[in-house]
């Protein structure tokens, strides 16, 4: 199993969305979160004085899935947040060891596909 980690301009949240949900991908977590890379983030004017924003507000989306859909995760990801300007994201991919539904017990790929009730 792999967990796909997307860093994302908000606005593309949606969008992203639309594009796993038509992959089936049912399940994610989402996390707004502030960082910066190579933009550094920005100066801004605010009632006359000029300050600096140095981290640019973000959304984290997180996928566990088998690792024959990784591909095409990042295939929809990359095509649904891509505005072709700087600051459009990274992607991440990482082994995960081992998944467990609490409720049932279930482990591996039963732990993190739709289960029935």
């Amino acid at each position: 199993m792999k967990k796909v980690e997307a860093i994302i301009k908000p606005f593309k949240l949606e969008d992203v969305k639309e594009a796993l949900s038509e992959l089936g991908i049912e399940g994610m977590t989402v996390t707004e979160v502030k960082g910066f890379g190579r933009q550094r983030g920005h100066t801004e004017i605010y009632r006359g004085s000029e300050y600096t924003i140095d981290f640019i507000p973000k959304v984290k989306i997180e996928i566990v899935t088998d690792d024959n859909r990784v591909e095409e995760i990042i295939g929809a990801i990359i095509k649904a947040a891509n505005t072709s300007k700087i600051g459009d994201g990274k992607i991440f991919v990482s082994s995960i060891e081992q998944a467990i539904r609490i409720r049932t017990g279930e482990t591996g790929s039963a732990a993190v596909s739709p289960s029935a009730s």
